[in-house]
C-alpha cells in the first residue's frame, strides 16, 4: 500500500512543548525560516527538550502510575509487534529501540544514539518511532546529524538486520532517499489514511529496510 499525501500537504511533528500527539498532521510552514530540507529549527528537535519532557514524565508515573505517551499510539506499536511476529523474529534477538523516550515499546515486546560506543552493536531490529524526526528538527546542523544517524544505525545493526522506521515529517520516497546508501526498502507497513481536497494519503509513513 503507497503512502501518498496530498500535494502540498505533510505530516508533521506537534509543536505542543509538552511533547505531545507526535502524528498530528500539519503542512511545512514558511512562518519560520526552513534549512534545506524545508524543516523549520525547533526546541523539538534538541536533547535538552526531551530530557525535560520524559524528566516530567518519570515525575508522572512515580506519582499516579501512568506511564505517558505512546509516540503514534498503540496501534503503531501493535503494527511493529505484528510484523516480527509475522517475520517469526526470534525471542532470542536483540532489538534497539532508537530513542526509546519513555520506554512503553520495550515494555510490550542511553547514551545519545548519534554518539555510540563501539559496545553497542551486533542488533538484529532496530525500531524508530519519531526520533529521525525529532533529528531533522535540530535546530544546529541537522542535516549532519541526519546523516550521523544513518552511520550510527549502520554500525550497530546487524549484516541482513531489519530497521523499522515510523516517520510523520517524512514520505516514502523521501526516507528512501535518506537511506539509500547500504538499506533497501523490504516492506512498506499498512497506516491510517485520510481524505484531503479529494484527494486521499496517510500521515505517517512506516517502512521496513533491510541493511544490505
Amino acid at each position: 500500500m503507497a503512502v501518498q499525501r496530498p500535494s502540498g500537504a505533510r505530516s508533521g511533528m506537534s509543536a505542543d512543548a509538552s511533547g505531545g500527539d507526535a502524528a498530528g498532521v500539519a503542512a511545512r510552514s514558511g512562518a519560520v525560516s526552513p534549512g534545506g530540507d524545508g524543516f523549520a529549527p525547533s526546541a523539538l528537535g534538541t536533547q535538552e527538550h526531551w530530557d525535560a519532557v520524559y524528566e516530567r514524565e518519570l515525575r508522572t508515573f512515580q506519582e499516579y502510575g501512568d506511564r505517558g505517551e505512546i509516540w503514534f499510539g498503540e496501534e503503531s506499536m501493535n503494527r511493529l509487534i505484528r510484523w516480527m511476529q509475522k517475520h517469526k523474529i526470534p525471542l532470542d534477538a536483540s532489538v534497539l529501540d532508537i530513542g526509546t523516550g519513555n520506554g512503553v515499546f520495550l515494555v510490550e515486546l542511553v547514551e545519545d544514539f548519534l554518539n555510540l560506543s563501539t559496545k553497542l552493536s551486533g542488533f538484529h531490529v532496530c525500531i524508530d518511532k519519531g526520533t529521525f524526526d525529532a533529528i531533522s528538527l535540530n535546530p544546529d546542523g541537522a542535516a549532519e546529524k541526519r546523516k550521523q544517524y544513518v552511520k550510527s544505525l549502520s554500525r550497530v545493526l546487524n549484516v541482513k538486520g531489519f530497521f523499522l522506521i515510523t516517520s510523520c515529517n517524512w514520505t516514502k520516497e523521501e526516507l528512501l532517499d535518506e537511506f539509500s546508501e547500504g538499506f533497501e526498502l523490504l516492506e512498506e507497513l499498512p497506516t491510517p489514511t485520510f481524505s484531503f481536497g479529494g484527494g486521499s494519503g496517510s500521515s505517517v509513513a512506516a517502512l521496513v529496510f533491510q541493511k544490505t
